[in-house]
């Protein structure tokens, strides 16, 4: 049985990190995902940046649709988040606020994630209909961006991707997130090439004990 969005916004909220994936390979999607669900992180974000990477989505989405959210990453255009959608991507996630991608994910009844920068944009693409905003790149913002926005606009659902790590991942929980993006620092290129699916549980179960600590405080 299809989730509805609000059990999938729950569900993201629940573990507050959503694991982004690019890899050379769909043949290691499956790896990746196994070890990210035994660190405890079930948000798996597939970019189209990854070869055949609707293909990869069908796969994790026919295999761990009972266990994870399986979402498509780096949607520039409605064509590629309706394929993915078809696909079985729960979410759809972009660097950018574009009104057809958002309306697309809307008519399917998806979780639209567009990625905005300044305030303005990120009202704009609240407004349009996104579920949560990703804000991007983060990295150059910090953690007091997210308190500063929030002041004037606590209805906001706001998400850094750019930068988060272990150290900083609590933080930006603290300062309002409602999860985090993180791609290298959770799912490292050494691990995927190594084939050492330890280190990324390992990483994934830190994150999760690491945000949900940030929340009892």
């Amino acid at each position: 049985m299809a989730l509805k969005k609000e059990e999938v916004l729950t569900r993201m909220g629940q573990t507050g990190i959503v694991a982004v994936i690019r890899t050379r390979n769909t043949a290691q999607l499956i790896d990746i995902t196994e070890a990210l669900l035994a660190g405890g992180v079930v948000s798996i974000e597939v970019t189209m940046s990854t070869p055949k990477a609707i293909n990869g989505i069908e796969m994790l989405a026919d295999r761990f649709g009972d266990q994870a959210l399986i979402g498509v990453g780096t949607v520039i255009d409605a064509a590629t988040a309706r394929d993915a959608i078809a696909a079985g991507a729960q979410f759809v996630v972009s660097p950018v606020t574009d009104e057809q991608i958002i309306a697309t994910t809307i008519r399917y009844g998806k979780i639209s994630i567009p990625g905005a920068f300044t305030p303005t944009e990120i009202l704009r693409a609240w407004t349009l209909g996104g579920d949560i905003i990703k804000v991007f790149p983060s990295t150059a913002l910090g953690p007091q961006f997210f308190k500063d926005l929030l002041a004037p606009l606590p209805q906001l659902r706001l998400t850094p991707t750019g930068g988060v790590n272990l150290k900083n991942a609590g933080e930006w929980i603290k300062a309002g997130a409602v999860c985090v993006g993180a791609g290298s620092s959770l799912v490292s290129q050494e691990a995927i090439t190594s084939g050492n699916w330890a280190m990324i549980s390992q990483n994934a179960k830190a994150f999760v004990e690491t945000i949900a600590a940030a929340r009892t405080k």
